[in-house]
């Protein structure tokens, strides 16, 4: 039985692991860096230890000192959220190797996972429907890459293989953008993943994003816990996310999850994790990828389906049975992230005190967060500081109870996203459900 569990991991993800953990009677053991010393995860934890300087590779993703300060604490199990190393194989494999149970994906699953061209040769063999493209790597000269481009056929998008969140991806309409677009991504997959590989897909135009939760154990049983809608996105990165998709009709709706489900089964995967697809305005659907963790946007899950996501995740990783099957909502939520960004410019970073905050509260309103009046917003870490998420029996009353939210929360000394979420939840089109992917350029959503 597990009696003591390390998150490796810091902000609202944290505190987040951390409530969960404490209601199942288990001990928790936070890490921190020194940027993070006044953090609520530490506070609230039963033990915290120092990990290293701000740096994240010096402290959350440096892995020698998170297996130590596992062991100097005796915690037998460590929850790596997500985010930083919670998709690392090796991380995975050495928690393995010092008998510290990892609350997560096998290594061989977030190998088979974390390569996109891997993955995709996965699905076909599952017999799931993939978006048509072709590997290649940067050794590759650029007439194979043209001549690839050409076979697929204009516009396409350039992805990194081993990439993630938006990053070393770019969209190509015309031939005549191929080379230089193509050698951004090469150099931005490289500063952020430290590899060059890159592959060529079919842009799927006017396509919505749309998520399957699935959950398995090492019985070998499967179920999965209907979808997510993440359109709502900027620059790639999700903004907004809502559950159940108002694109989706039952039919669609069961056949994609069965189809996710397929994916967990052909793999035998277990634990939490996150079949993404594009749906196109015919509602043809392809896999993306696959995501071998907890995801951000987990709350509305759990909101709509009543279950504690994080808890069945333990459970699964200490061997226990999936406790349900496949689930279908009868709720509606929506989640916004908060971001500490300027959006009257350019969504700059928003660093410092915050002198004053007030939460919105009331039945159906969940925010979680790390964030406190007197609380320093540091510069080295992702700019998301809070989420909010609503739910109600109708999307309509669920976006009403946003807006009214977003108005009461309130956070001075710093800037935040909330006047563009603002904008979004009281767009006419998002409340008819008529959006895609593009929505943020296509409705021209800014703050003047």
């Amino acid at each position: 039985m597990l009696k003591k569990i390390l998150i490796a991991n810091r902000g609202e993800i944290a505190m987040r692991i951390i409530r969960t953990v404490k209601e199942m009677g288990l001990k928790t053991v936070a890490v921190y860096s020194t940027a993070d010393k006044y953090s609520l995860h530490v506070y609230f934890a039963d033990e915290a230890v120092c990990i290293g300087p701000p740096d994240p590779k010096k402290s959350y993703l440096n892995i020698p000192n998170l297996i130590s300060a596992a062991e100097i604490t005796n915690a037998d199990a460590i929850h790596p959220g997500y985010g930083f190393l919670s998709e690392n194989a090796y991380f995975s494999s050495m928690c393995n190797r010092h008998k510290i149970k990892f609350i997560g994906a096998n290594p061989n699953h977030m190998i088979q996972m974390a390569n996109k061209v891997f993955a995709k040769k996965t699905m076909n063999k599952a017999g799931i429907s993939c978006i048509p493209g072709i590997n290649c790597l940067i050794k590759s000269s650029y007439k194979s890459i043209e001549k690839i481009a050409d076979k697929i056929g204009f516009p396409i998008v350039i992805k990194s293989v081993f990439g993630g969140g938006g990053r070393g991806i770019r969209f190509v309409f015309d031939k005549s953008y191929l080379k230089n677009s193509w050698e951004e991504s090469v150099k931005e997959s490289f500063i952020c993943f430290g590899r060059k590989d890159i592959y060529i897909e079919k842009l799927i135009l006017d396509s919505r994003h749309i998520e399957v939760q699935i959950m398995g154990d090492c019985y070998g049983n499967i179920c999965h816990l209907s979808e997510r809608d993440c359109s709502i996105q900027r620059r790639n990165q999700k903004l907004l996310e809502e559950a159940p998709s108002p694109f989706l009709t039952p039919y669609l709706r069961k056949k994609i999850g069965e189809q996710a489900k397929k994916v967990a089964e052909f793999i035998r995967y277990e634990g939490i994790g996150t079949i993404e697809f594009l749906v196109d305005k015919n509602k043809n659907f392809y896999f993306l990828e696959m995501n071998p963790r907890i995801q951000v946007e987990h709350t509305i899950t759990e909101e709509i389906m009543g279950i504690d996501l994080v808890y069945e995740q333990i459970s699964i990783a200490y061997g226990e049975k999936i406790s349900v099957k496949d689930l279908y909502p009868n709720f509606y939520s929506i989640e916004c992230r908060i971001n500490a960004e300027n959006p009257y410019k350019n969504f700059s970073p928003s660093s410092g005190k915050i002198t004053k905050v007030h939460f919105p509260g009331g039945k159906g309103v969940r925010v979680d967060t790390h964030i406190y009046s007197g609380y320093y917003i540091s510069p080295y870490y992702d700019s998301m500081i809070a989420k909010i998420i609503t739910t109600e029996r109708s999307r309509k009353k669920a976006i009403k109870k946003m807006k009214r939210s977003l108005e009461e929360f309130s956070i001075e000394g710093i800037n935040t996203i909330i006047p563009f979420q603002k904008k979004i939840i009281q767009n006419n089109e998002f409340i008819k459900g008529n959006y895609n992917t593009n929505f943020i350029n296509e409705n021209k959503i800014k703050c003047k």
